[in-house]
């Protein structure tokens, strides 16, 4: 054999090699199986931009639970309560039970999109709560709040400039805005409420709302499935709002309340919103999910957790000076991503 035939044949074998191996990748890229050379590195950080977002992607993700959370909730609010009235739509659509449907499924897609990002509080009664009890950090409740609050005055937003010409056919006017409709976007109680009847609603049903939020993150209780938080969190709503909405409309949220009735105010409903019974939007759907939540946290911890994490855990001294401490049981996030344990 010549030289020339040798040389030949090495290079048809070299190109036959290459052809097999070029075959090889595309096979393994068309199954989702992509082969990469081995400089290739993986980068948190693949551009300017990605350096941003992993600073915002925390409040952006609680901004767009709370904003997915009032789009469902005032939404269904809307729908039911604007068709009664048959220059709206011909007949009604929907009832109390859709209501409760409604707060119920946004409140589950809320905590879907934000939870594996954030932790899927969607409501600054929970985040201060995981703060007191359970070691959340409090540098970010601060941004946590307001995110939650931006993200209800945009969900309010979003609805209303959606039903905009339903509220004036309502009303019975153009630009005509009253507590009539207002009670579509944030709670008012019912005209024989007391003060104090209307703040206890609010307060046991956020207690009945954190006491369950602290099991399902407990590991050493029944937390759910991977994957099924939300669909746990849409069965509570359900059930508080078919139990316990009647009365105060159950915020058990004070970005559910606070944030659409600064919408409210700020498109022409007026001061209205602000001095229903005497500042009604503080105590009411403000501080009375707030202590509600902290009440029902402090329950659960006192009487069933058993996590370090919590303030009733902590080592007395006679522990620290034997260096033993409770073991930890919180999950990080609500489970509700593809990686949750």
């Amino acid at each position: 054999m010549s030289t020339t035939d040798t040389s030949s044949n090495q290079w048809e074998s070299e190109s036959s090699k290459k052809e097999v191996a070029h075959q090889e990748v595309a096979h393994s890229q068309q199954a989702g199986n992509v082969q990469r050379e081995p400089d290739d590195h993986i980068t948190e950080f693949p551009n300017t931009w990605s350096k941003y977002r992993a600073v915002i992607r925390e409040p952006v993700a609680e901004f767009l639970g709370v904003c997915i959370l009032i789009i469902f909730g005032t939404g269904v609010d809307c729908q039911v309560v604007l068709s009664s009235n048959t220059g709206v739509a011909p007949g009604p659509k929907g009832e109390y039970l859709s209501i409760n449907f409604g707060w119920a499924v946004g409140t589950a897609m809320g905590v879907w999109v934000s939870g594996g990002i954030s932790g899927g509080h969607i409501n600054p009664a929970v985040t201060l709560a995981l703060a007191v009890y359970r070691g959340f950090p409090w540098k970010k409740v601060p941004i946590y709040i307001a995110s939650q609050l931006f993200g209800g005055i945009m969900g309010a937003a979003l609805v209303y400039w959606n039903y905009f010409h339903a509220i004036n056919i309502y009303e019975g006017g153009n630009g005509v805005r009253t507590l009539k409709t207002a009670g579509l976007f944030s709670t008012y109680a019912l005209s024989y409420m007391s003060n104090v009847s209307c703040f206890f609603s609010e307060f046991l049903a956020t207690a009945v709302l954190l006491i369950v939020v602290f099991a399902m993150n407990d590991r050493r209780n029944a937390p759910p499935p991977s994957g099924l938080a939300p669909l746990l969190l849409f069965l509570l709503i359900l059930g508080i709002g078919a139990s316990l909405g009647m009365e105060t409309g159950y915020a058990i949220n004070p970005a559910r309340d606070l944030g659409p009735r600064l919408l409210t105010a700020m498109v022409g409903y007026g001061k209205d919103v602000f001095t229903f019974r005497n500042q009604y939007w503080i105590w009411c759907p403000i501080m009375g999910p707030f202590l509600g939540a902290l009440a029902g946290g402090a329950f659960y911890d006192l009487f069933l957790f058993t996590g370090d994490e919590s303030i009733f855990n902590k080592p007395n001294a006679e522990a620290r000076k034997r260096h033993l401490h409770a073991a930890r049981t919180q999950r990080p996030h609500i489970p509700s991503g593809a990686d949750a344990v």
